[in-house]
């Protein structure tokens, strides 16, 4: 990204530089599009693992809401799973206590991951570099030991469970086979992508990435950083609570591993592996590790983190541009 565009808040910002963020905006439901269409696909010639899919859809909108704080706003996170966690806490003990409505259950996750990013980004923000990353490990750990001093409510070390999720939209049964909650968790995955492919594309998400680039140059410019960042934190945090309720409903239980620094450190993994800053490269990413993790966790369940290094290793020592230039030389050395 041309650092001289981003630089400058929405109201200074040179004609050319809306004219080209322009282009950008008018195609947001095209990487949408074309994930409905692939997941939709997948689902249809693998019926008999709708269950792995649904999987994969969860931990993609999970990393996509981890890329918001890390590759956009260029905040390192090892606490996201709090927000997932909440999230799906929430939405379980609405189905148990208040309703099993899904769409009501998914609204009250994302609100409650909305609202713990919102209090803790009010505090972890005002800190930058190793100070917040340290905390951000804090909360996560806070929020983890919550649940075991409400057992009445979440369960404790049990988990949370012996709640059901009823009929999507009134018509459509969760059934055995999965089909509804792939499909759901599909449907739910593409519409806040776009809401997030939107929402980076903005002259908003435009002076979040000019944050990341050169903090003290925006904040020269007059653009409000704390609130820049903090609203796009709370975001990032509803998606991902968005992410833990559908956890909570395609899988009818909720386990203390939702909260768990292991899962804040898988969602990075993936990340990395599909390339920060980009969204697109977040769902890559959790498909690439979700799919590597069936595989070979099937085969080796004692050794398949070595492959996982490996490409890891392979992923920070090679940049993408390079392994795309060389494969680009090789395929017109072969024609």
């Amino acid at each position: 990204m041309n650092t001289s565009t981003t630089l400058q808040g929405p109201a200074e910002a040179p004609s050319e530089a809306r004219h080209a963020a322009a282009p950008r905006c008018r195609p947001a439901w095209r990487a949408p599009l074309i994930v409905l269409a692939l997941g939709a696909l997948a689902c249809a010639l693998l019926p008999e693992q709708l269950g792995l899919m649904t999987r994969i859809f969860v931990a993609a909108l999970f990393v996509l809401s981890l890329d918001l704080v890390v590759g956009v706003a260029g905040l390192a996170t090892l606490g996201h799973a709090a927000v997932f966690g909440t999230g799906a806490y929430a939405a379980g003990i609405f189905a148990l206590k208040v309703m099993p409505d899904p769409l009501a259950g998914l609204a009250i996750g994302i609100g409650a991951g909305g609202l713990l990013a919102l209090a803790s980004g009010a505090f972890l923000l005002r800190y930058r570099g190793f100070t917040f990353l340290m905390l951000t490990v804090a909360v996560a750990q806070i929020v983890l030991s919550l649940p075991q001093k409400a057992r009445d409510w979440t369960g404790g070390d049990d988990g949370l469970s012996g709640f059901t999720v009823g009929p999507l939209l009134g018509r459509f049964a969760f059934d055995l086979e999965g089909r509804v909650a792939a499909f759901y968790a599909l449907a739910v995955l593409v519409l806040l992508y776009y809401v997030a492919r939107r929402l980076v594309d903005s002259p908003f998400g435009l002076a979040v990435r000019g944050i990341h680039e050169n903090r003290a140059r925006m904040a020269a410019l007059g653009t409000p950083v704390y609130r820049r960042l903090l609203a796009m934190y709370t975001a990032a945090g509803a998606i991902a609570g968005a992410a833990g309720a559908l956890s909570a409903q395609t899988n009818a239980i909720v386990g203390l591993d939702s909260l768990s620094f292991a899962l804040s450190a898988e969602a990075l993994v993936m990340l990395i592996l599909g390339g920060a800053g980009r969204l697109g490269g977040a769902l890559v990413g959790a498909v690439v590790f979700t799919l590597l993790h069936h595989t070979a966790a099937s085969i080796n369940p004692y050794h398949w983190l070595f492959v996982v290094g490996f490409m890891l290793m392979a992923v920070v020592l090679v940049s993408p541009a390079k392994a795309w230039g060389w494969l680009r030389r090789r395929a017109g050395a072969a024609s």
